[in-house]
């Protein structure tokens, strides 16, 4: 059996989403009349410079039929020297249905996911990828793509891989070969072996059989790390 401090990933992902908290809430959920509201705080990613944490804070509208569930949730950045905080959001096919009005939640968001995580920062801090895991709840689809700020041009860009065949993406990190462009592992689900690819800020996705992921950047926990209070 697996011990339950190892965390799952739909994807098998090295920098796992917290999955067993979702799976967690919908188990609890089982035999409730109610909707209601969980949170989740990842761990601090410090940059290497010190001056910057990247942390994200998970919302998922837990609902008594669990295809009418879904997760949502933004990427903080927060200036360790002025306090300054700013939010990232992702510009992939889910992650505008994740962070539903107050007026069209339930119908907007009913039954997806979309995750943000921060996975990395450049070699020098000056660029933060984080992983945004998408899927939707009760079906085999599930991917991931990058989401990556440039501090010097504050720009935020939203890349996957394209213009080749695949299933499912899984963001490894930074390419060691092209270290302005991110690796991923794509292929097609039931295929024994995925392939890498590098993908730079156009999309430009690029086979690199040889390639390795870079990570930079340290975790911290703190008291507000895990699940949080629920509404």
């Amino acid at each position: 059996m697996r011990s339950s401090s190892v965390q799952l990933d739909p994807l098998n992902s090295p920098h796992p989403i917290p999955w067993n908290w979702v799976l967690a809430n919908l188990t609890i959920t089982e035999g409730s009349e109610a909707a209601h509201r969980q949170y989740y705080r990842s761990q601090s990613l410090i940059s290497p410079d010190g001056q910057y944490a990247a942390y994200s804070r998970i919302q998922m509208q837990v609902h008594p039929d669990f295809a009418q569930s879904w997760v949502s949730s933004v990427l903080f950045l927060e200036n360790l020297r002025t306090g300054d905080l700013r939010t990232i959001t992702a510009s992939s096919p889910l992650s505008m249905s994740g962070q539903p009005t107050e007026v069209n939640s339930a119908e907007a968001a009913a039954g997806t996911i979309a995750i943000l995580v921060p996975i990395a920062w450049s070699a020098t801090g000056d660029r933060i990828l984080a992983r945004e895991f998408e899927s939707i709840f009760g079906s085999d689809i599930a991917s991931d793509y990058a989401v990556i700020w440039d501090r010097q041009l504050n720009r935020t860009s939203t890349v996957a891989p394209t213009r080749i065949q695949y299933t499912n993406a899984v963001l490894l990190g930074w390419s060691q070969a092209h270290p302005e462009q991110t690796l991923f592992q794509a292929g097609n689900m039931g295929e024994s072996s995925w392939p890498l690819w590098t993908v730079d800020l156009a999309g430009q996705t690029t086979a690199a059989p040889c390639d390795r992921p870079q990570v930079f950047g340290r975790s911290v926990n703190s008291i507000w790390t895990g699940p949080q209070s629920h509404l």
